[in-house]
């Protein structure tokens, strides 16, 4: 029966389902203006940059998931363990490009600010990881999380000195916007939001996001 099916989804994958449908529902519809330019009109806009951070390169080819992030997005931080899931389970196979669209939260920049400083020093990763895990530590505060955050760069054993540097730069939080303005021209209208292959992709479930892996993977193998 449907009800016995739907009790054997392990937890997480139901509660991702949930937050991923809450997500999407509560989404601004996307309204097209009038008179619009068409696509022609428009500049075009690369999904993965020169400066985007591939956290997995799979090679020429394969399938390329991107994901329009917000450190401090609460959905976000519940889809994080299940990418990193799809991550192991399609090693080799896809690559995982994560870019910054910071939504209205407090913290929102100085995290991304946090990942970029990070990312100068080639640890961009673990950064990003030691946001989402310890996301219920800073997240949802309306005064600034900065030192707590600086805090993580230490525990990630970076140069304090060279991170200070950069995250008092204007041009790391340039980096961080010039992404948020790209996931604009795309029509990302919140996070977390994906694009498999230069197509927006609205999972309701893993398996939405699975099924369509696998059928890229299958694609370009043909």
């Amino acid at each position: 029966s449907m009800k016995a099916a739907l009790i054997t989804i392990p937890t997480l994958l139901l509660v991702f389902l949930i937050i991923i449908l809450v997500t999407l529902l509560n989404r601004p519809e996307r309204a097209v203006p009038e008179g619009a330019p068409d696509s022609a009109g428009k500049a075009t806009v690369s999904l993965v940059q020169e400066n985007s951070h591939v956290l997995d390169d799979a090679g020429e080819g394969a399938p390329v998931l991107v994901e329009f992030l917000d450190f401090e997005c609460e959905a976000c931080g519940a889809v994080y363990p299940v990418i990193e899931d799809i991550r192991k389970q399609y090693d080799g196979e896809m690559t995982y490009v994560a870019r910054y669209f910071n939504t209205n939260h407090a913290n929102s920049m100085n995290a991304a600010l946090a990942a970029e400083a990070a990312a100068q020093q080639g640890k961009f990763e673990e950064m990003y990881r030691k946001l989402f895990e310890s996301q219920p530590e800073w997240a949802e505060q309306q005064e600034s999380q900065a030192d707590k955050i600086r805090g993580y760069a230490e525990q990630l054993g970076l140069d304090m000195q060279a991170y200070d540097q950069a995250v008092a730069d204007p041009a790391t939080q340039q980096r961080v916007e010039e992404d948020h303005n790209a996931g604009l021209s795309l029509g990302v209208q919140g996070t977390p939001t994906f694009f498999l292959d230069g197509e927006l992709l609205q999972p309701q479930s893993v398996n939405d996001i699975t099924d369509a892996l696998d059928a890229a993977i299958a694609e370009s193998e043909g």
